[in-house]
């Protein structure tokens, strides 16, 4: 079945070879497809792995992964196997019609099967190459496989999750994957703004480990700079109080107190003295933060968490609630941010996807198009190769 491409978006024109699979590459090559660019998504016969992850499974026969319909919408999918004669013959045509190639191959798988850097430009000298991988493409464990919680727990980012510094825990999403796509397309887009003044192709690279020391942010210079290790606090910010998750009378809020100002309005409105020396300044206040909690907790057991997210919330001191993801999804302000489409699936019908989370001044609500079905546009995507190569 052919599917129209989509003309709309900053991307619109560009062509986008998606030889990545499971998360972090499909994450970023979809992130391009949102913007405009034009995503063929090249699968093996027995199809990405992510086609084979779960619970859950929908459809008629329960075989359509959610985990694959999450990192492949505004894509195409054909089939072909790069390690036959064939496959490889029509990589090279892609590859010539193509502005981007994504990849996500532990590092030299790419080369032996005869698309290395060099003969991908070659191929096609203006051809962007993104390139993720587990650990980086070079130094003494370049070569390593990488899944998304054994980089969390490589880069740092368990040591700062969970309850205490004896008890690491992974992040609730695959957030290494999903950065590592993140800053992919990102890298991809400077690319093919680079590439307007020279001319000619790069490559893109970044890698799981990368993209979770890249935002290790404080937590990385109390470190290199203030000689601290930082470790897991639970619910409550690693430099600041009070800010974290707090017990009221049925369930917990959220409070962010981030200044002064913000501070000696939490205190009156729990009768909290703000100016007495444990609790006058940030740092006061972090020094004491356990008795500070315990303090807040005794006054906020008074009343519902309604009542003090409508209370606070005239205040003007950031709050909020702590929802399942069944209630976000329910959420006038995620729909109201585009942060929901509906896309017709051909064997699901009408679902819902989380959406993109970028927004243009003057953008017009875009058509998206459902993740695809395991080579349903082999035909389309040949067509439209033949009419590019005339």
């Amino acid at each position: 079945m052919q599917r129209p491409l989509r003309s709309q978006g900053p991307l619109s024109g560009v062509v986008v070879l998606d030889l990545s699979r499971a998360l972090a590459g499909p994450h970023g090559a979809q992130m391009l497809g949102d913007l405009g660019a034009h995503v063929i998504k090249v699968e093996h016969p027995s199809g990405d792995e992510s086609r084979h992850w779960g619970p859950p499974f929908v459809g008629p026969d329960h075989d359509i992964s959610t985990y694959y319909l999450a990192a492949n919408r505004n894509k195409q999918s054909i089939i072909l196997d790069m390690k036959s004669a064939e496959g490889r013959d029509l990589v090279e045509r892609l590859v010539r019609q193509s502005d981007v190639l994504v990849e996500n191959f532990r590092s030299g798988v790419l080369d032996r099967l005869g698309f290395s850097v060099e003969r991908l430009h070659e191929l096609n000298p203006r051809l962007i190459v993104l390139s993720i991988t587990g650990f980086g493409h070079d130094g003494p464990e370049g070569g390593r496989p990488g899944y998304d919680q054994i980089a969390q727990g490589e880069a740092g980012l368990m040591s700062l999750t969970g309850p205490s510094p004896d008890e690491p825990y992974r992040v609730g999403a695959s957030i290494a994957d999903l950065l590592a796509g993140m800053h992919g397309a990102y890298g991809v887009a400077a690319a093919l703004y680079d590439r307007e003044r020279t001319g000619r192709g790069t490559v893109v690279r970044t890698s799981l480990l990368a993209s979770v020391v890249g935002v290790h942010s404080y937590h990385g210079t109390a470190w290199t700079v203030g000689e601290t290790v930082p470790r897991a606090s639970g619910n409550h910010h690693a430099s600041i109080a009070p800010y974290g998750a707090f017990h009221c009378a049925d369930g917990m809020i959220q409070l962010a107190v981030a200044n002064d100002g913000q501070w000696r309005k939490i205190a009156q409105l729990l009768d909290i003295d703000p100016d007495i020396p444990k609790y006058a300044t940030n740092r006061d206040r972090f020094a004491h933060r356990e008795e500070l909690i315990a303090d807040m907790e005794k006054a906020l057991a008074a009343h519902t968490r309604a009542h003090w997210l409508t209370t606070l919330g005239e205040l003007g001191v950031p709050s909020g609630a702590i929802r399942s993801i069944d209630e976000v999804y329910a959420w006038d302000q995620v729909h109201a941010q585009g942060l929901v489409v509906t896309v017709d699936h051909p064997v699901l019908g009408p679902i819902d996807l989380p959406g993109p989370p970028l927004r243009f001044d003057g953008d017009e609500p875009r058509d998206h198009t459902p993740p695809p079905a395991l080579g349903q546009d082999n035909d389309a995507v040949l067509e439209w190769l033949r009419e590019r190569e005339r």
